[in-house]
């Protein structure tokens, strides 16, 4: 196979702890990238001050790993402020947080100039590159202005917005259009190639066959969905490894004969966080005999949080959490524990085996891998129940969870009350589904089925995103 580059914003090779620091997509990427003799390449994370575009090499885990540092004011504009008050809020829909900023788009652009100026001396001739997600959009242009002709691809991890919300962006079709350098775009589900599509035929007179052909700005490109998965065989071995065994087997103690419903995310407002405890809230206000019986634990970790609106919320989900203990709370049972801290792969992997309810119920969400990973750490004989949201890009694929609104706290608290009261030949048959496409749609296939098509792309094709 040709030598595969990866690109993304972070550098994050599985170490030497592999399955208990690493998630699925990081093993997935440096499985290939050793089967290429390859390279990761991507910011450091560290800032210094004067740029210098200074490659630093080091092999980590078996990866050639090469990573430039950056300046403050790159982090501040490029990452801070375009990719994570720009981008962010506005693909998920949240047109009210998104912030633009001249010198947000400026120091985006800058930045994205800098990876190519940085990552051109690395490329060979028969080089594949496969760019990772909205930090990186105009990468491939930046590329192909200084003579890259290669193949690249680009995966989108998160949601592509319907037409109307991504033309609020300032400057909208300058980044569609760089977009369309890349010689193969990918999107989580069919929903978001669909969406960039429309935009590319209403807003931008292009072109779009029914085998994914794009044409628009003078531009040509393909576009499909590559719905990502997880590393099925490593999580399931992480699940019943001494470290998760123990895990459970705490969890469990603590549950003192309780249910547990279970929620593990990032701190996000894309995670629909605030709208699940009230729909907790909802729950023990109808439901009385659940008082007592059940406790939800919230496992959220924090992030962003030189973010104001990622504070805010934060500010909140204490008031939430805490109003809800106080109000319902006994001596002997507390409804929510809610938990600010991060957990190993393993450690978590024993958590989502303990807990009788998954609760996965993003407001909007590219894949949510969190709900394979629940799925993946249950027990065949006695599994729990995943309650998942209509607007995560798993629930395309995962039909046997119990799909719910997460704008509607009183669907939440039935579809949770359901979960608890579900017979066990239901939950099984429900499980058995969900357990089977979540082994067939891995990661592994994810990153085959997209490189397979990336190296398919006709040499006729690069030619014209060259000359373009």
């Amino acid at each position: 196979m040709a030598r595969l580059i990866a690109v993304s914003n972070r550098v994050s090779p599985p170490g030497e702890a592999g399955v208990a620091s690493s998630g699925g997509l990081a093993m997935a990427l440096a499985a290939a990238l050793r089967e290429s003799a390859g390279i990761w390449f991507g910011w450091s994370g560290r800032t210094v001050d004067a740029y210098t575009g200074q490659l630093s090499i080091d092999r980590v885990g078996g990866v050639t790993v090469a990573t430039v540092d950056l300046e403050e004011q790159d982090r501040q504009e490029y990452y801070n402020g375009y990719a994570n008050k720009t981008l962010w809020p506005l693909f998920h829909y949240r047109m009210d947080l998104a912030a633009y900023e001249r010198s947000f788009d400026a120091g985006y652009v800058r930045v994205n100039e800098r990876f190519a100026d940085a990552l051109q001396p690395l490329v060979e001739a028969d080089d594949v590159l496969w760019v990772q997600d909205y930090h990186l959009l105009p990468l491939a242009r930046e590329l192909r202005r200084r003579g890259i002709t290669n193949k690249i691809g680009f995966f989108l991890h998160i949601p592509w917005p319907a037409r109307r919300v991504f033309t609020t962006l300032p400057r909208h079709a300058d980044l569609a259009s760089a977009l369309l350098d890349y010689d193969l775009i990918g999107f989580q589900t069919a929903d978001d190639r669909d969406a960039f599509a429309g935009y590319l035929t209403q807003s931008a007179q292009g072109l779009v066959t029914s085998q994914g052909h794009v044409s628009a700005f003078g531009k040509q490109s393909r576009i499909g969905a590559f719905p990502i998965g997880i590393d099925t065989t490593d999580f399931q071995r992480a699940a019943t490894s001494p470290t998760a065994v123990t895990a459970f087997r705490a969890m469990r103690r603590s549950m003192a004969g309780r249910k547990m419903i279970l929620g593990v995310d990032r701190l996000d407002y894309s995670k629909g966080l605030e709208e699940r405890l009230l729909a907790y809230e909802q729950l023990l206000s109808d439901r009385p005999d659940t008082l007592e019986k059940v406790f939800l634990l919230q496992i959220a970790t924090l992030s962003r949080d030189d973010v104001d609106a990622y504070q805010d919320l934060r500010a909140r989900l204490d008031a939430v959490s805490g109003r809800i203990n106080g109000a319902f709370a006994t001596v002997e049972w507390v409804p929510i524990r809610y938990v600010n801290r991060s957990y190993r792969r393993d450690q978590l992997a024993g958590i989502y085996r303990a807990a009788q309810v998954g609760l996965v119920t993003p407001l909007r969400d590219g894949m949510n891998l969190v709900a394979k990973e629940y799925v993946a750490a249950q027990d065949p004989d006695n599994p729990g129940v995943l309650v998942l949201s209509e607007f995560a890009g798993a629930a395309a694929q995962m039909t046997e969870a119990l799909i719910v609104n997460p704008f509607s706290r009183e669907d939440m608290a039935e579809a949770i009350r359901r979960a608890l009261t579900m017979p066990k030949s239901e939950r099984r048959r429900r499980w058995r589904s969900l357990m089977d496409g979540v082994a067939r749609d891995s990661v592994e296939m994810w990153r085959d089925r997209f490189v397979a098509a990336l190296e398919a792309v006709s040499p006729a094709d690069i030619a014209i995103q060259a000359r373009g």
